[in-house]
């Protein structure tokens, strides 16, 4: 041990030169040298705790700086740097008292006071931390790291525009500074400035070019502004750069998911998560990503990875509660959003779920115990999907509220307006449909005629798909009817948009509204002068971007037209198109083949489960209760709706075994066995839409009560179009009333059925080609009034 306290100066230089060259490990075995033979030499030890702390080992740092302060409690940089250290390990509060013990050594210290804004805003003091940096500044106005510092904090308050200017600062003083630049453009990207958030990054990149953060940030901007293909380079690039770069790795899988490149995607977080096997965001998107390939068990599971190591994870609650629905297990999914809600007890769209899919099991109990947030739920704040509700309340003003918040929170920001749009009257008007439903499905059944009747002299049709399917015997029929069919499946939503735009589009219809695998976020683009909501969705989008909605005046009445942001396109009989190409089997089919009893009298509904409320189903167990060897004929939905339904009628005091539950089965078996049932009674709030006509189709009589909202008034816009409106009803007591008078009076119903098949091909409804020519008619006009400089408005085709 030397008699001297600190070791001749130039051993010191010696070991700061060594420091620079980052020579750390020399510096350490050096220092601890030195301070075996010099125990008080504080220098030393200050010098042997930065070493350790760039080498990221903060305990040895600590415990190094820890013996500067001791040896010398005069000074500051010593408290300093064990306030750094502390902050590193996440000890805040003892950081923070060494840091103002620090300040109280040297108040004038810039550095010092930079580094009490770190500690702070660490603490989210955002305001205390911007107060620190702006007393750096104020003694050191070239301090370029603390404004810097200071950017950063204004951008975690929102404060983008003063972050910005604040990371200008840092630049004017440190013009290589490439992390100013990288935050900088992460700010300008939350500003949606996409193209002077790449120029900041492409800076950054300028001065490091092996700089992975700032490719990765790239790709985020591209991303926003869907640009994939560049965000697909960017990524690459950062992972190129740095192949252990987990974020990148997930990013990439997502845009990749975007461009439909699924198999490529799922790849990319496998190696994401090889990198990092704690990443529950990783486990969440990939979960998504199997959900689109189609495989959902493997999609739960992979959820309840995300779930294991973030266990508050909302998203993947969300999303795990898709994979069960879609397996059909209804009360998984419930379950699940049930436990999504117990971490988040307002979380309206995992309420919003919970209800469609109690609906989806008709368990009407669970249901009532939460019915009185229905009438809240999507109306103020929060989003929903305007469809979930629909069955639950014939409230339409409430629906276009929920559709108008809707559409706000998923509209695109930067939309690019559409150009050199010709103003001119042509020959052939270019419509284009869109559709993620180009397969079997009822929309593709009702429109598919419709399709191949345009008259081709008037109009160029064009049909998008949003998803790609089998190339069934429907399918390759929907494709045939489009002079040009576009699979757009593999596109980002703007690609999508910009697609379309390039065959010139003059009218724009949506087929799918806010429906499964819907196109809303591609309309919302502006694809065409002229966007139309036409048929899959029951009700208004509430979007700006959608300027009419194909309806009929009993379907909308004046009364209503203010529920509606669309201007109405009224056809003269109905909104729905038919197709009286529909085939009907012709085959033998007897009631024993579906268990209906011989003798029995079959009341018919098979609409969807979640279209079922206790309201209906007391009616139909009195009519079971008054009407003798009557059944109830369902369509079977899932097990748990079987048994909640078999045990309402028990509770009914109704012999369960007379509901009887349909199977799934061929299309042109499915209209024929309609004639073995003799009545059908509709549902309220929402009623048989596709169901209706199939049933009105194959000659089977349809009861309905008139409500207030579009799905509420469809089969009475159906059984006005046949003529036979004496089947339309007001309220539930005449429902009922009617239900029992067909089902007790057999010639009544006779002479009922006779109408119909008489106005089966006599009446509008299935008279395709002349639908067409009215739905025609109607495009004409909103194309003139565009010519002519008009804004929407409400057209009545005659």
């Amino acid at each position: 041990m030397n008699n001297f306290t600190q070791p001749p100066k130039e051993v010191i230089n010696n070991l700061i030169k060594l420091f620079n060259q980052k020579q750390l490990k020399s510096v350490i075995d050096h220092a601890h040298a030195l301070t075996a033979e010099y125990p008080k030499a504080f220098t030393v030890w200050n010098i042997l705790g930065a070493a350790n702390k760039s080498l990221g080992k903060n305990i040895e740092a600590s415990q190094a700086f820890k013996k500067v302060t001791q040896l010398n409690p005069t000074y500051s940089e010593g408290y300093n740097n064990l306030a750094i250290t502390l902050r590193d390990q996440g000890k805040l509060d003892e950081a923070l008292k060494l840091s103002k013990k620090a300040l109280l050594l040297n108040p004038k210290s810039a550095i010092f006071y930079t580094n009490l804004g770190l500690i702070y805003q660490d603490q989210n003091k955002f305001d205390k931390a911007i107060e620190s940096y702006n007393k750096a500044v104020a003694i050191n106005s070239n301090y370029a790291e603390a404004y810097y510092n200071m950017g950063n904090t204004l951008q975690y308050q929102d404060k983008l525009a003063e972050a910005i200017e604040s990371f200008k600062k840092a630049l004017a003083i440190k013009i290589d500074y490439a992390e100013a630049y990288l935050n900088m453009g992460v700010a300008f990207t939350k500003q949606s400035k996409h193209a002077e958030a790449i120029d900041a990054y492409k800076k950054a990149l300028s001065l490091n070019p092996n700089y992975a953060e700032a490719y990765y940030n790239m790709g985020i901007t591209h991303n926003s502004s869907e640009r994939l293909v560049e965000a697909v380079a960017s990524y690459t690039q950062a992972i190129k750069i740095n192949p252990n770069y987990a974020d990148a790795f997930n990013n990439l899988g997502n845009t990749l998911r975007e461009q439909g490149k699924i198999d490529e995607a799922i790849d990319s977080y496998i190696r994401a998560l090889s990198v990092r096997s704690n990443y529950p965001e990783a486990y969440m998107n990939m979960g998504v990503t199997l959900i689109d390939r189609g495989k959902l068990a493997e999609a739960i599971e992979t959820f309840k990875k995300a779930l294991a190591i973030k266990n508050d994870y909302l998203e993947a609650y969300l999303n795990m509660g898709v994979a069960f629905a879609k397996q059909n297990k209804h009360a998984e999914a419930v379950d699940t959003y049930k436990k999504a809600l117990s971490i988040k007890p307002d979380y309206e769209i995992a309420r919003a779920r919970q209800l469609h899919h109690s609906a989806h099991n008709c368990d009407w109990e669970a249901i009532e115990e939460i019915s009185k947030l229905i009438p809240k739920l999507g109306i103020v704040k929060q989003s929903i999907s305007p469809f979930s509700l629909l069955a639950f309340e014939d409230a339409p003003e409430r629906h276009r509220i929920r559709s108008e918040i809707y559409s706000t929170d998923i509209n695109p920001e930067n939309i690019i307006p559409l150009q050199n749009l010709s103003q001119k009257t042509k020959k052939r008007i270019r419509i284009g449909y869109f559709s993620a439903d180009f397969k079997e499905h009822p929309v593709a059944y009702l429109i598919a005629g419709v399709l191949e009747q345009h008259n081709r002299d008037k109009f160029k049709v064009f049909g998008y798909s949003l998803m790609s399917h089998s190339r069934s015997e429907l399918r390759q029929r929907l494709v045939a009817s489009f002079d040009c069919f576009v699979d757009i499946s593999g596109m980002g939503d703007k690609d999508k948009a910009f697609r379309a735009r390039e065959d010139k589009i003059d009218i724009a219809i949506d087929l799918t509204g806010y429906t499964e695998n819907n196109c809303s976020k591609i309309f919302a683009y502006r694809i065409a002068p002229i966007q139309i909501n036409y048929l899959g969705f029951p009700g208004t989008m509430g979007a700006t971007y959608i300027d009419y909605i194909v309806a009929d005046k009993r379907l909308i009445p004046p009364e209503n037209q203010k529920n509606f942001t669309e201007k109405q396109i009224y056809l003269p009989n109905t909104y729905m198109p038919t197709d009286n190409k529909r085939e009907i089997s012709a085959r033998y089919i007897s009631k024993k083949e579906f268990n209906l009893p011989e003798e029995s009298f079959v009341f018919c509904c098979f609409n969807n489960s979640y279209k079922i409320t206790s309201e209906e189903f007391d009616i139909w167990m009195k009519l079971l209760n008054k009407v003798e060897k009557s059944v109830l004929w369902l369509r079977k939905s899932n097990h748990v709706s079987e048994a909640n339904l078999k045990n309402e009628a028990i509770k009914r005091k109704i012999d369960s075994s007379r509901l009887v539950f349909a199977e799934m089965i061929l299309i042109k078996d499915h209209l024929a066995r309609y004639q073995l049932a003799d009545l059908f009674l509709d549902t309220f709030n929402f009623n048989a839409h596709t169901t209706a006509s199939e049933a009105l189709w194959a000659g089977l009589p349809v009861i309905t009560k008139v409500g207030k909202g579009f799905p509420a008034r469809v089969a009475s816009s159906l059984l006005h179009a046949i003529n036979l409106p004496e089947l339309i009803t007001k309220n539930k007591k005449d429902y009922e009333a009617l239900a029992l008078e067909l089902a007790t009076k057999p010639k009544k119903l006779s002479l009922i059925k006779e109408k119909l098949l008489a106005n089966r091909l006599s009446q509008p409804l299935f008279n395709t080609e002349q639908y067409t020519k009215f739905l025609e008619d109607g495009y004409k006009q909103a194309y003139q009034n565009y010519l002519i400089g008009h804004d929407p408005q409400n057209i009545i085709v005659s």
